[in-house]
């Protein structure tokens, strides 16, 4: 007698999870040979003297497995850094930790902090990790909008922060506030009267702070990041995290850190060493021999301003409405003035038509959003080379 076997079903932790936008966007890029522009990672390569840093490190048999915690080396580099540029003091041995990635530093904070019932809020357009990881802690994603100011055509000019409802929505229940400056999708960056104003509205709060400031090291036209450690009342509730992998063009590496006070760490620490443990070992000491040198990050900002102008300069040929863009990599732009049928679409399938039919790939901005919202507002990645770049504009040219 054959007995079929069958595999037994469960509940989903995340059933209203699917595959994501970039993955989507990045399929369709390569089944049609577009340009993609759409999820955010270099198409040029790092630093030869970052590779060489890992080869070393692999040869001379640091190959076994780091403190928990990451190595100290580059523990004490991150400490340095944050000091030279916001002020502040992390302990490295209590107060930084390692992580695979920025994705992996939100998750575990989130999963550190957060209980069943607690209520978490975030600001949309978001980061799409966010959410899951709320749910996966049990938590209650609390969810305000950006506002969304609009020119006289009524096409958008920009995005700002809504204070009103980002007051409204803290209250007795809310476990963790979640920023992202500089923002992912938008562009937008939070200003030292910001952070001023945060402080105040959670000053008689127990409210604790997730600042993911992944994009710190590009902010343009001569203006500066403003960390959540360059603010003392806002670092002693805060958790800071930030990648390598954005600032040294090695998103494929997936290493980061989170910086938080030692009892915020503490805690953070508890699941991180049954989240990942540690970190790749090589790869840390590449890093911290790499992270010595101040003059990658700190020309960081000019580097890519290259790029974002000659884009902007590039896309101001085209009947594309330009959002600002002060920090990212990203170039935000409004599509509802091209004279095509193709602009009445909703912000998907135009990105849909534009892989498909003009060959360059982008991300709508609606997905951003738990609920989609329609802005006629899509997201490019200029972090790419400037050959790339000229040939994606001369294909949105035809528009």
């Amino acid at each position: 007698m054959t007995v079929s076997a069958s595999t037994p079903s469960f509940p989903s932790r995340l059933p209203n999870v699917g595959t994501t936008v970039f993955t989507v966007m990045s399929a369709l890029a390569a089944e049609y040979q577009a340009i993609n522009l759409g999820q955010g990672f270099p198409d040029f390569p790092c630093d030869r003297k970052l590779i060489t840093g890992v080869n070393e490190a692999m040869l001379a048999d640091r190959n076994q497995y780091p403190p928990m915690i990451g190595i100290a080396e580059l523990r004490n580099g991150i400490c340095q850094k944050i000091e030279n540029l916001y002020g502040h003091h992390y302990d490295p041995e209590s107060e930084i930790t390692i992580t695979a990635g920025g994705t992996q530093g939100i998750l575990t904070t989130i999963l550190a902090c957060v209980s069943p019932g607690d209520e978490v809020v975030i600001i949309e357009p978001a980061y799409d990790s966010y959410r899951p990881s709320i749910e996966l802690a049990g938590g209650k994603t609390i969810f305000v909008s950006l506002q969304v100011k609009r020119d006289a055509n009524g096409q958008v000019a920009s995005y700002e922060i809504p204070w009103d409802e980002l007051a409204n929505a803290i209250h007795s229940k809310t476990r963790l506030l979640i920023i992202n400056s500089p923002h992912n999708p938008t562009g937008m960056v939070w200003q030292k009267e910001d952070l001023d104003r945060l402080a105040t509205l959670v000053k008689s709060t127990s409210t604790l702070i997730l600042s993911d400031e992944v994009y710190e090291h590009m902010v343009y036209d001569g203006a500066e990041h403003h960390s959540v450690a360059s603010h003392p009342e806002l670092a002693a509730r805060s958790f800071l995290i930030s990648s390598f992998g954005k600032t040294y063009h090695v998103t494929g590496w997936k290493v980061g850190y989170v910086a938080a006070p030692v009892a915020l760490s503490k805690e953070f620490r508890k699941v991180h060493q049954f989240n990942v443990f540690t970190v790749n070992t090589p790869m840390q000491y590449g890093l911290a021999a790499y992270l010595a040198d101040a003059s990658h990050y700190l020309n960081l900002p000019a580097f890519y301003q290259v790029k974002r102008d000659f884009f902007r300069a590039g896309l101001e040929q085209t009947k594309f409405k330009l959002l600002p863009s002060p920090g990212t990599y990203f170039q935000c732009v409004d599509y509802s003035a091209l004279n095509i049928p193709e602009a009445k679409l909703n912000e998907a399938d135009f990105c849909k038509w534009l892989t498909t039919k003009i060959g360059v790939a982008a991300i709508p901005v609606s997905a951003f959003y738990d609920q989609a919202t329609e802005s006629s507002v899509i997201r490019f990645c200029f972090a790419k080379q400037e050959q790339t770049l000229a040939t994606a504009l001369q294909r949105l040219h035809n528009l």
